[in-house]
């Protein structure tokens, strides 16, 4: 595959051709081959940026092996696609190319089939909602949510997705969720119980989020993990490799975000303060759905004193909290709002890979 390398690399991306600068995360490499295996093959080139044409060689990172992404990227892919793999030397620059053969069988991620469509990965299985009874605010927010998963980050496609398939129930259930109108909260006991659960999922996705982000960071930049952070012995030898050891340090990271405290998350996470995506007021609703998700989660939904701290004459003591459907969607629109705030600044600063 040598000397076909020395020729690919200088051409624009295109429908056999992806270049990525920097090493992504396993899931939006295997979703990059699956769509090369699912249409004629290609070749991706990790290391390389296509910047409006001008090809520019960066270079991949040496902190990190890349064979080991690779090879967690295949693991989500039924069945296996054949490929070959290998890092070379171009410009006195150590790029990782992956050339990957067209499947004569469909490949699919996670149940997903891809194809490649010029330089775009598509998806040629998406999952419908069920339009009979929908609230027009839901297939609304569903075309919203197709429209930020373009070329945004792993982690942002993984956050969208869930949120996709939070709205799938809601569009399913709306007979327990909003018998009345979305106006209202239910006066149904189950769906007062789902709707907690519901909107519990949302808060945790959003965390799960910056979780993958900082991961997605230190994949893109190891020099961002470097910091006087103290960890045990027996914390390095718990994790199986490299990779494993990153996503438990970007997940611990996420302690002071899970006891509601969005600005000391950010203070003690310099790659996410840098980015200044998010103003103090926008923290500061986050900490209150994050609130609201502490008391779903903890107090079945029953107001306490700390709760009030954050909702000053808005609730009473021992009341029960209550969220109708436009209350939720309208949480749901900030946390994404603040998401594609974040992914887009830190795609920018730190060059991640986009899906």
């Amino acid at each position: 595959m040598i000397s076909d390398i020395f020729n690919v690399i200088g051409k624009p991306e295109g429908d056999q051709l992806e270049y990525k600068s920097v090493l992504p995360p396993a899931r939006t490499l295997g979703q990059i081959i699956c769509a090369f295996a699912n249409s004629s093959g290609g070749i991706i080139i990790l290391g390389v940026t296509d910047r409006n044409g001008q090809i520019i060689v960066h270079g991949l990172s040496e902190d990190f092996r890349a064979n080991s992404i690779l090879h967690k990227a295949l693991d989500l892919l039924s069945p296996k696609p054949s490929i070959t793999y290998d890092y070379y030397l171009h410009q006195d620059k150590r790029v990782y190319v992956i050339q990957i053969e067209a499947s004569s069988e469909s490949i699919s991620i996670e149940g997903k089939i891809y194809q490649r469509k010029g330089s775009v990965n598509v998806l040629n299985n998406p999952e419908e909602i069920n339009s009979t009874n929908t609230y027009i605010e839901i297939n609304n927010l569903f075309i919203e949510l197709d429209s930020y998963q373009n070329n945004s980050s792993g982690s942002m496609s993984k956050f969208i997705d869930h949120y996709k398939s939070l709205l799938n129930i809601v569009s399913d259930l709306g007979q327990i969720l909003y018998p009345e109108q979305p106006s209202i909260a239910t006066t149904n006991n189950e769906g007062r119980i789902l709707m907690r659960i519901l909107f519990s999922s949302c808060a945790d996705n959003f965390e799960t989020y910056l979780s993958d982000l900082l991961y997605e960071i230190y994949l893109a930049k190891p020099d961002t993990l470097k910091s006087d952070q103290q960890v045990s012995i027996k914390e390095v030898l718990n994790c199986s490799d490299i990779q494993e050891f990153i996503d438990y340090i970007a997940k611990k990271k996420l302690s002071k975000l899970q006891r509601g405290s969005v600005k000391g998350f950010i203070s003690d996470n310099n790659q996410i303060k840098d980015l200044k995506a998010i103003t103090e007021q926008e923290q500061h609703e986050i900490e209150k759905i994050l609130q609201i998700r502490h008391l779903y989660a903890h107090k079945n939904g029953i107001v306490d004193e700390k709760f009030l701290q954050y909702f000053q004459d808005e609730f009473s003591i021992n009341q029960q909290h209550q969220l109708s459907l436009d209350d939720f969607l309208r949480y749901l629109k900030l946390l994404l709002s603040m998401v594609s705030k974040l992914d887009n600044s830190a795609i920018n600063k730190y060059q991640l890979a986009t899906v």
